[in-house]
């Protein structure tokens, strides 16, 4: 990351989100500051996608406001990223995949080589770079979408459950990449409902229930003592 003005943090004030009157986000407020790995944790139909959507900017909110605090807020879609479940890519190769993302930028022909360069070496991918993209496994597919995110240089980056789909061998990896990303200077936000993930990868854990932020913790804080019944039985497996 470089030493430009910031986008963050990242404020939510009294955030809902309905759809045809069915409340599925209830009044979550908090804010996201640099540095921590912010994991959001909880069982199926928490809404833990939809308050990344929220936090994104892809849904708008029903009520309340999502509000970037930093010097730069103005221009919080050009320094944040997101990576899907099941990532979009397109009929190329693994590094012009790279490469376009980059030029819908406006990055110069240059400096979109070396951060190609770049981004597949840091994802393990340089020796497939050109192969096309929808060849790859599913594992090689979830590190390309990482390493074409990074390569953009965001602040921040949202990851809506990027390992739900993969082999143990392929998670491992891409966790691994989630932490370069991290170390590069990259805040991550991220859902998940895999304990044994939110113990690796998290610094701090957001758990959810019906669409309600329950409990805000450290991790080990977290998992050593819950403070709500809720979460005291998804950790125990019976809440699911």
């Amino acid at each position: 990351m470089n030493g430009d003005p910031r986008i963050l943090p990242l404020r939510l004030e009294a955030v809902s989100y309905e759809v045809r009157g069915r409340r599925l986000i209830h009044d979550v407020s908090g804010l996201f500051d640099q540095g921590t790995r912010s994991v959001i944790l909880g069982p199926n139909g928490a809404g833990k996608s939809l308050m990344l959507r929220l936090c994104h900017g892809l849904i708008r909110p029903s009520a309340g406001r999502v509000i970037w605090c930093g010097a730069s807020a103005g221009r919080a879609p050009r320094h944040q990223a997101m990576v899907f479940q099941r990532p979009v890519l397109l009929r190329r190769s693994t590094a012009a995949n790279i490469d376009f993302a980059l030029s819908l930028r406006r990055i110069g022909r240059h400096e979109r080589r070396r951060r190609v360069a770049e981004a597949l070496d840091m994802a393990g991918l340089a020796r497939l770079a050109k192969v096309p993209a929808r060849v790859l496994s599913v594992g090689e597919q979830q590190r390309l979408a990482l390493a074409r995110a990074w390569a953009l240089e965001p602040e921040v980056l949202f990851l809506d459950e990027p390992t739900a789909s993969l082999d143990p061998a392929a998670t491992h990896a891409v966790e691994n990449l989630i932490d370069t990303v991290n170390r590069s200077g990259t805040k991550i936000i991220m859902t998940t409902h895999d304990l044994g993930q939110a113990r690796r990868v998290a610094d701090e854990i957001l758990f959810f229930d019906r669409g309600r932020l329950i409990e805000r913790a450290a991790t080990q804080a977290f998992f050593d003592s819950p403070e709500s019944p809720e979460a005291e039985a998804f950790i125990e497996g019976r809440l699911w």
